[in-house]
């Protein structure tokens, strides 16, 4: 089984001030919900990951709002791979229908290289977000330009030279440089039935997302068709010393920075949203995922396991909403939780 983490890069509103006596010296310090803080955060938590014993560390890319500030999967990629030796570091995902394939691809291949083939790509639709007007895409090649952008992209990781004839892309033939001979492994993040086949059609595998559980997450490895891929499985993993801590930490903790992270999901047009809801989404979490102690933790995760036939599970360690519990989150699954389903 390979074991990872999943970073949002989330930044965490401030707390109700407690009660004058018992407040910390540095409980209010300016910067202690900043940008910075989050990044500084991310960091340390991925550099945490590699000593704790995980495999794999998976970055997020958001834009324009709070529930992460990372802009840039590959950079961040880029930044952990230089602060660390032998932990994989992914996107989760890099979105296509912001970015330019080829670029995408430069930059997959020169991490690659650059890390000793340490670097993996997830890569995504992405949603009907303002993102497509501020960079300019337009919905269209959010709608309908994904296979384009995945096929420029995949010729681009493994060519010498590409071109462009199709509705979105058009150039002439230039070289690519730099060029991995090993590209990176390609997984391709999927929420509908027409983008598992679309991944299937390219034997890519898949990365199945937090809010769908493990039945759903069975039916979409059928439907995929395509036994022996690499599938990725993402989780909510909260471990403490009971279930019922778990659960209490993550429904005080989660809503108070997930309610105003999803106020960031801004459509590009005038589509109707469904209204979020944080405290809702926070219980299904605790439902479906291992949010617990440590054995119920490791028998959630394997019964996942067993059940989609994944055997790459990528942990969310920050849900408890502050720097001090996701790196005690990531040192207890650490030493807790991965010797006993490895064993």
């Amino acid at each position: 089984m390979r074991l990872g983490i999943f970073l949002l890069a989330t930044r965490f509103p401030a707390r109700p001030p407690a009660p004058a006596h018992r407040r910390a010296k540095d409980e209010l310090r300016s910067d202690a919900q900043s940008d910075a803080a989050a990044l500084a955060r991310t960091v340390e938590a991925a550099v945490a990951a590699e000593r704790a014993g995980f495999d794999d560390v998976w970055l997020a890319e958001h834009h324009f709002m709070s529930y992460g500030v990372v802009p840039s999967a590959t950079l961040l990629a880029g930044h952990l791979l230089a602060a660390t030796s032998r932990i994989h570091v992914g996107t989760a995902v890099s979105v296509l229908s912001t970015r330019h394939p080829v670029a995408l691809a430069e930059e997959a291949a020169m991490l690659s290289l650059l890390s000793g083939g340490r670097f993996r790509l997830g890569v995504g639709r992405g949603g009907p977000w303002r993102d497509l007007e501020v960079f300019g895409t337009g919905l269209p090649r959010y709608e309908h330009g994904f296979a384009e952008s995945l096929d420029l992209l995949l010729t681009s990781l493994s060519a010498d030279r590409v071109s462009a004839e199709g509705e979105f892309f058009r150039f002439r033939e230039v070289p690519i440089v730099p060029r991995a001979p090993v590209p990176p492994p390609v997984t391709v993040a999927c929420t509908s039935p027409a983008t598992e086949r679309l991944a299937a059609e390219r034997g890519l595998p898949m990365l199945l997302g937090m809010h769908v559980d493990a039945g759903e997450k069975a039916a979409a490895v059928a439907r995929h068709g395509r036994p022996g891929l690499p599938h990725i499985s993402a989780h909510v993993a909260q471990v403490a010393d009971t279930r019922e801590e778990a659960v209490e930490t993550l429904m005080r903790e989660m809503p108070r920075w997930l309610g105003p992270g999803l106020e960031g999901y801004v459509a590009v047009d005038d589509r109707p949203r469904p209204s979020p809801d944080p405290v809702g989404y926070t219980r299904r979490m605790c439902d479906i995922h291992p949010v617990g102690s440590p054995d119920y933790c490791v028998e959630s995760l394997r019964a996942a396991a067993e059940k989609t036939g994944i055997q790459h599970l990528i942990l969310m360690v920050e849900a408890a909403g502050s720097r001090e519990a996701t790196l005690e989150n990531i040192a207890r699954l650490g030493a807790e939780v991965l010797p006993e389903l490895r064993g």
